[in-house]
């Protein structure tokens, strides 16, 4: 009796004990399940004012605030502006400085280094001028970059390099007759006679009267002992300067070695 008595006490602690256990479980789950529940309101409750779960990722260099650049660009056409009234008065020392100020403030202003460019070219500084060309026509595909850049070069006895340059300016504008005349001095320049012929007959359909150019033709066409093309070009210039005794004698010299 006595013995029964015994595991009778002993099941009931045991069941007590597991009682007890089940409750803590259960109440751990069911704090587990509360954090969760809180968790997911307050992402939804976020959302909901409209934010957004940021990622984590590599800082980036902020961006240059709009209305700073809109004053740097206002201070570089000010300073644009006020170089192009001195070079108007010939105060070239005066205008180079406000370019250059202008380009510390915007070192990408294509058009303050043009007209930097074209203050050097304009002042016997062509070295200067080449630098700066050389440096636009890899920023924009202009005619008036490679035409400049080119006069640079044959102001520099870069006879060649000025051939390339007047090159690509005339495949950019390839109806104006001054973009053929161009190439075609330089190439007369560099001893290239057989491409220039060509070049210079393009440009006297345009510009019939330039004296200049058919009197590079006709000394082009006796480079090449072309006797009757250069004495065919002299006759025009003769048309138009029939006082000019110097053509008169070279269609003379011309007739007789035919």
């Amino acid at each position: 009796m006595s013995h029964m008595v015994y595991v009778i006490v002993f099941l009931t602690a045991l069941l007590g004990i597991a009682v007890l256990f089940s409750g803590r479980i259960l109440l751990q789950n069911r704090a587990v399940r509360h954090l969760v529940r809180s968790m997911k309101m307050r992402f939804r409750s976020i959302e909901e004012r409209g934010g957004t779960l940021v990622e984590e990722q590599r800082a980036e260099k902020p961006r240059r605030n709009p209305r700073t650049s809109a004053i740097e660009l206002q201070k570089v056409r000010s300073l644009l502006r006020s170089a192009e009234k001195e070079i108007a008065l010939q105060h070239h020392g005066e205008a180079e400085h406000l370019l250059i100020q202008a380009l510390t403030i915007n070192p990408d202003a294509i058009d303050t280094q043009a007209e930097l460019a074209k203050l050097y070219l304009t002042t016997s500084r062509e070295a200067k001028a080449e630098a700066l060309y050389r440096e636009l026509t890899t920023k924009r595909a202009d005619v008036s970059f490679f035409s400049n850049l080119g006069l640079a070069y044959y102001l520099q006895a870069k006879y060649v390099d000025a051939c390339f340059a007047y090159q690509e300016a005339l495949n950019l504008d390839p109806q104006t007759p001054e973009r053929s005349a161009a190439l075609g001095r330089a190439c007369i320049a560099a001893r290239r006679f057989k491409e220039a012929a060509p070049l210079l007959e393009k440009a006297i359909q345009r510009l019939a009267r330039d004296t200049e150019l058919l009197h590079l033709l006709a000394e082009c066409y006796v480079q090449l002992q072309d006797n009757t093309k250069a004495e065919e070009i002299y006759r025009r210039i003769n048309k138009i300067e029939p006082y000019n005794e110097g053509v008169k004698q070279k269609i003379s010299a011309l007739t007789q070695k035919q």
